[in-house]
């Protein structure tokens, strides 16, 4: 069933031959708009609508006169000799059978999805094939003179070259919309598929739009279809879900869709280049570019696809036209990727149900609504990272297939220094169950995020979390852990790459990826053997990583992380600020944090972002209201060097020890570079005299 609100098409001129003898199947629902669509073309001396079938009649003078009017499509058959075009708007489970028992007769519009399955598809194209038939499926987005703009800009380069395509949608849906049908918000009825779902059904034009801009048309185009689906409406289907493509050609297409926002925004597909980005808000037919060159809007009109589906059989059987006619713009065979997509939905695990913690109902009644709370961001850091919710680690999502191993928590025995208190037990009671820091391996990451592994989340004792990762301004920010933009020539820290030749940030295909080679995990350690290793697969790095955690005391626990390389070729480390980015130095030990409040940082010379970034204090502290509670984190500077600190505050939280700040480090092959970190996480908001404090205590006991 359609449900994509479509702009006037634009206007045609009068046909110069006979009017097209046209019958509806459907007249409620998305057949309306048909209807209204059929009496322009009637107007106009395109059509005549000579039948429509529905079990539920049509409202009296809702068609034009002289319109037969039948309950099913057998009987409208029998009826009416010498159709040319059937129109199919109906419930997604009948659309098989229907278009199976129109075809003999005519050809045939069928509203999207198609069909429900990858075997009712191939059926269906057979049968068309065999009696020779039109198909003209109804993604009426496809019709936008966008796409053959969209094709020539990405022909000539404006955006450089194409990484990545996503989907977003964000519509707002109410128990109402699940109760207009038997057969709304099911995956099947009475034994027979449906897969009415948010990808398939309300959502549809984004995933199509996006194949069809991909060049994704047949089953044969696609490598991979994966899912990730969830509900928060007592239904079956999924009302807000990842689906992740990637094209033969390794194209990725991430989709993020959601019946269950706040508000409903139009949905929009990106276009992420190598030297600019493309937004189609397909509903309004709307293109904005942004480029080296600027930034462009431009709004395009669109072809009507019953229009140029009637013209089509025109051209197709004019004696004086080319023999196989004009192609369609959405024929059937051209909807077998997105069948691919929805075979994947329908062979899927079923929907989980997000907890009714998470999901916020507004509204009464039919008229109420779900609201799952932070879907916005959730569905802006899936499109920017190329991940599912799972990958995300999203509190009400599954977990994913890699989703990290504890591997810090307390320690047993008691607080160092005072013997075993007969406390001890009650601050172990009391903070049962806490996991200091889980360690993700990082190995389905996208290419572009320079997979590796790294800390996240990474907890208070209270149970705060004080990293993040995957988040959508910067989805190569990867909790705790060492990373760098410039390694012999290869990036570790995802993203674009900042280089001297041309004085500033390129997409380049030049992202290496840190592979776990082995690990050893006990109470409160985690030693790591990592190998860093270029795009071909080059080792260039080997480390030695060691996390360790220690209980301070009953609101602080201190994790050292210490980090050995090994040039195994002969090595530069560097980054945008050995590359001539000033005030860039950023690589080597960093902390994304998760978005937070009050925030301040200040080491003990400077506070505030500008005085305390690129400084080399002993130690920096920041401290602020998370969304879980306070917590403040003291980073000690290496004993082994005191490299700059880079701080970033007002455009996003994170903290970094840049090893390479305005010059590269130079290794042998055989040379190895250490640096070893500590960082005091407390449950309380500190004063810089506490930190002080704490960081003093430090120099006392390694002295």
């Amino acid at each position: 069933m359609g449900t994509l609100s479509t702009p006037a098409p634009a206007e045609r001129k009068q046909p110069g031959h006979e009017a097209s003898r046209v019958a509806l199947v459907g007249v409620h629902g998305f057949g309306a708009h048909h209807l209204q669509n059929l009496e322009r073309l009637q107007a106009n001396g395109v059509v005549r609508l000579v039948a429509v079938a529905d079990p539920n009649p049509p409202t009296p003078g809702a068609l034009p006169p002289g319109t037969a009017v039948y309950s099913n499509l057998d009987e409208l058959l029998a009826g009416t000799p010498a159709l040319d075009l059937v129109i199919v708007a109906t419930p997604i489970q009948t659309h098989a059978q229907l278009a199976l028992t129109t075809l003999p007769h005519a050809d045939l519009y069928l509203e999207k999805p198609p069909v429900a399955s990858l075997a009712d598809f191939n059926r269906l194209q057979e049968a068309a094939s065999a009696a020779g038939r039109s198909v003209q499926v109804g993604f009426q987005s496809l019709g936008s003179r966008a796409l053959p703009a969209i094709e020539e800009l990405l022909a000539a380069g404006e955006i450089g070259t194409l990484l990545g395509i996503s989907a977003t949608g964000r519509w707002v849906r109410d128990r109402a919309y699940y109760k207009r049908s038997r057969w709304a918000g099911k995956r099947s009825l009475d034994g027979v598929d449906v897969v009415d779902g948010v990808a398939t059904n309300p959502l549809a034009h984004a995933i199509a739009t996006a194949l069809r801009i991909a060049g994704a048309r047949t089953v044969g185009d696609l490598a991979s279809v994966e899912t990730d689906l969830y509900r928060a409406n007592d239904i079956e289907s999924d009302d807000t879900s990842v689906i992740r493509i990637r094209t033969v050609a390794g194209l990725p297409i991430t989709c993020a869709l959601t019946l269950c926002a706040a508000e409903s925004v139009e949905p929009y597909i990106t276009l992420q280049g190598s030297e600019g980005t493309a937004v189609f808000h397909y509903t309004e037919d709307r293109l904005t570019v942004s480029s080296a060159a600027g930034k462009r809007e431009t709004a395009y009109s669109r072809v009507d696809l019953t229009e140029d589906l009637l013209e089509h059989r025109h051209r197709l059987r004019s004696v004086q036209g080319p023999a196989t006619g004009a192609p369609l713009i959405s024929p059937l065979a051209d909807s077998g990727a997105f069948m691919q997509v929805v075979e994947a939905i329908r062979t899927a695990e079923s929907p989980a149900l997000i907890p009714g913690h998470y999901v916020t109902w507004e509204g009464e009644g039919d008229a109420a609504r779900a609201v799952i709370n932070g879907i916005e961001d959730a569905l802006e850091r899936s499109t920017a990272a190329h991940a599912t919710f799972s990958e995300l680690g999203l509190p009400w999502a599954r977990p994913a297939v890699d989703a990290g191993r504890p591997v810090l928590s307390l320690p047993d025995g008691g607080l160092p220094g005072d013997g075993g208190l007969p406390g001890d037990a009650a601050i172990e009671t009391h903070h049962a169950g806490v996991v200091l820091a889980t360690l993700q391996s990082g190995a389905g990451l996208a290419a572009r995020l320079s997979p590796r592994p790294y800390l996240h989340p990474v907890r208070t004792l209270a149970g705060v979390t004080i990293t993040d990762h995957l988040p959508a301004d910067h989805p190569w920010h990867l909790g705790a852990g060492f990373a760098l933009q410039d390694v012999n020539g290869s990036n570790f820290w995802g993203g674009k790459t900042y280089t001297h030749a041309a004085g500033r940030y390129e997409e380049r295909q030049d992202h290496g990826r840190i592979i776990e080679r082995s690990a050893l995990s006990g109470a409160g350690l985690l030693e790591q053997e990592l190998s860093w290793q270029a795009p071909d697969g080059t080792e260039l790095l080997r480390e030695r990583r060691t996390s360790r955690s220690l209980l301070v005391d009953r609101r602080t626990w201190q994790l050292e992380l210490r980090t050995e390389l090994t040039a195994v070729v002969d090595s530069s480390l560097g980054g945008p600020g050995s590359n001539g980015a000033l005030g860039s130095g950023y690589g080597g030990f960093f902390w994304r944090l998760p978005a937070c409040t009050g925030a301040e940082v200040f080491t003990l010379e400077g506070r505030g972002e500008p005085a305390v970034h690129g400084s080399a204090s002993p130690w920096l502290a920041w401290a602020a209201d998370f969304p879980e509670g306070t917590a403040t984190l003291v980073f000690a500077a290496p004993a082994e060097a005191q490299d700059p600190w880079f701080v970033r505050l007002a455009d996003y939280p994170a903290v970094g020890s840049a090893l390479a700040w305005d010059r590269p480090v130079e290794l042998a092959a055989g040379d190895s570079l250490v640096r070893t970190f500590t960082v005091w996480i407390v449950d309380a908001k500190l004063s810089p005299a506490d930190v002080a404090d704490l960081a003093a205590s430090r120099s006392s006991a390694a002295g």
